[in-house]
């Protein structure tokens, strides 16, 4: 068993879980272990394949989408992906209220340790408002597709000046069966040492929780930040949907 997941006693066979409960049902407490050491944790199985395919299903539903970048033309890459529109779909908008709150304090305790102002709600509602006094008022999750020979490069993503510095990535499909390549990548650099890169190891309905820039690394005079950029290698075969969950709006 996953270590950062408790299992959760079966329930209405007939209705899908509602993913609240998985995310209740995580150790919080290894999660935020996992990020401050390696940049990421994963989240086995928040969503059902049918919650991932409704959720992918939603590319070819232009209503629901504020712009379309395609990577190519600004050098991120290939393939393509969409940011949401307010009002977000429902079982988006629960996944982020609801994943706020677990990591919020967790990013209050790296904002001390790294000697940072500003502390963050105990709310996303309370967040989103500060973002859009700001003038960060448009929407930030967004919706990915990969086809055969896309990827992303490595980036960080920042849209202002305020930063929330955890995101969360959904994989929506299964790999080996829905696509080839495709793998998560995680690099981590600081002025201490080497930088090194990981795979994330990721199924469909997996989430992941990413460091959005830098996450807290110890040294003998207190902490320090280690730099945190990510992206996906190339697709070999097939089709690779991902939700992220990204907490901070943009300008």
């Amino acid at each position: 068993m996953n270590p950062l997941l408790t299992a959760v006693p079966a329930g209405n066979d007939l209705a899908p879980p509602a993913p609240e409960s998985g995310i209740d049902a995580a150790d919080w407490q290894a999660v935020e272990d996992k990020v401050g050491r390696d940049g990421f944790a994963v989240l086995p199985a928040l969503l059902t394949p049918a919650q991932c395919a409704e959720i992918a299903a939603y590319f070819a539903e232009e209503a629901r989408f504020r712009s379309r970048i395609v990577m190519e033309r600004y050098a991120f890459g290939r393939g393509e992906y969409k940011y949401f529109r307010y009002p977000l779909p429902p079982l988006v908008a629960r996944l982020r209220e609801a994943l706020y709150p677990r990591l919020a304090p967790v990013a209050n305790r790296w904002h001390g340790l790294l000697r940072l102002d500003g502390r963050f709600p105990a709310t996303h509602a309370e967040f989103r408002a500060i973002c859009h006094a700001a003038g960060q008022q448009r929407p930030t999750p967004l919706l990915l597709r990969y086809q055969p020979g896309d990827y992303c490069c490595l980036h960080q993503d920042l849209y202002g000046e305020h930063v929330f510095p955890f995101q969360v990535i959904f994989l929506l499909d299964e790999p080996g069966r829905d696509f080839g390549g495709g793998e998560l990548l995680l690099t981590q650099s600081n002025p201490r040492h080497a930088g090194r890169a990981e795979v994330v190891p990721l199924r469909q309905g997996d989430a992941v929780v990413l460091a959005v820039n830098y996450h807290p690394a110890a040294s003998a005079r207190g902490c320090y930040r280690a730099n945190v950029r990510h992206g996906v290698s190339r697709l070999h075969w097939g089709r690779r949907h991902a939700l992220g969950i990204i907490f901070h709006d943009a300008k």
